[in-house]
């Protein structure tokens, strides 16, 4: 059996994901370059979180060699075969292993022959930013100051629903169908800058997550509806598994193995939770937390087996996953009271 090697990994896509496995595998002894397609990297609604990974990833202190980041660097075309990427600014560039990180949009998705199914969402969402500054000289709450803020829209069959068409709208026409909306959350949509629609899409399952040469990570491999608010989180999987099973515990020099235990982990995964986000998109008994409420009067999911459930998401252990199906990869036994990371 070969044994663990060094891999030189290019990571399409410089944002939450991208940097989570580009953190991830530089601590596993690779080496790694970010190719972004534009001269920053971020998403919104989510900067503090990729500005500290920016600095976990890039940045020289830390596990393994830092990982480089190339800006203006936007992916034409990725053959999977041969691991050569190139840019549209002309570039080229060879890699053992490339990971597509580059969101809903995926260009690497298409270089491996996955052309998405789809369907517009029966809702969609916006995005606004208030500024702390406007807020507080209007008097109103410093939301700045709180780690988390979340608004929940209706329970039990209740629902009050912001709807947003095609075209920009002014925050007054967007405001006047709710009178009764919490005076804290309407003052501060009133005084919101930016606001943009945020189309939805609903996508079917994709068919796998890897070939040859290449893996999907994120949107890119599993783009889901933002009701169980997992996007983000099933990118971080993404990312700790392709960490672990290229970490030198686990990887004997096989990347096509260890692609293999990639998709056998990942997709069952996260296919389910893509599944049960989009339909929490319209009950939200589907939702995680909600979804045991088997006592509440208005309870009703699609499918019992279906529901995704706070146990699954929090009980769930990558290791003993990414174990067992190495250990059926290679033909040895495994010993260990877990069925596909969840305890029996």
């Amino acid at each position: 059996m070969a044994g663990w090697k060094q891999l030189d990994i290019g990571v399409i896509g410089g944002g939450i994901g991208g940097l989570s496995v580009a953190l991830a595998l530089r601590r596993s002894g690779h080496l790694v370059t970010i190719y972004e397609r534009a001269d920053f990297a971020g998403e919104v609604g989510a900067q503090y979180m990729h500005a500290m990974l920016m600095e976990c990833a890039v940045g020289k202190e830390g596990e393994g060699r830092a990982a480089r980041l190339l800006v203006n660097h936007a992916c034409e075309s990725v053959d999977s075969e041969t691991g050569t990427i190139t840019f549209k600014n002309g570039v080229k560039a060879i890699h053992d292993l490339v990971i597509g990180a580059d969101g809903i949009g995926s260009v690497v998705r298409k270089a491996i022959d996955i052309h998405p199914v789809k369907k517009p969402a029966d809702s969609s969402c916006l995005h606004a930013n208030v500024m702390t500054e406007d807020a507080v000289r209007l008097g109103l709450v410093d939301y700045s100051q709180h780690d988390a803020l979340e608004y929940w829209g209706g329970q039990e069959g209740k629902w009050d629903k912001i709807s947003w068409g095609g075209q920009d709208r002014p925050v007054e026409e967007l405001l006047a169908p709710y009178p009764n909306l919490d005076a804290q959350v309407k003052a501060h949509l009133a005084i919101g800058i930016e606001v943009q629609p945020w189309r939805l899409w609903v996508h079917e399952p994709y068919p796998y997550l890897t070939k040859g040469k290449v893996c999907l990570l994120g949107d890119a491999g599993h783009p889901m509806m933002p009701h169980q608010s997992q996007g983000a989180c099933m990118a971080i999987e993404d990312a700790g598994a392709l960490g672990v099973l290229f970490n030198k515990q686990y990887f004997n020099g096989d990347i096509e193995e260890s692609l293999a235990v990639y998709n056998s982990v990942r997709l069952p995964r996260a296919t389910r939770v893509q599944a049960a986000a989009a339909r929490a998109a319209y009950n939200i008994n589907e939702r995680i937390g909600f979804s045991d409420n088997k006592h509440t009067a208005t309870y009703k999911v699609e499918n019992e087996k279906a529901k995704l459930t706070i146990e699954e998401m929090n009980a769930y252990d990558m290791f003993m996953d990414i174990e067992e199906q190495l250990a059926a990869a290679r033909n040895v036994p495994f010993t260990r009271n877990f069925i596909k990371g969840m305890p029996e």
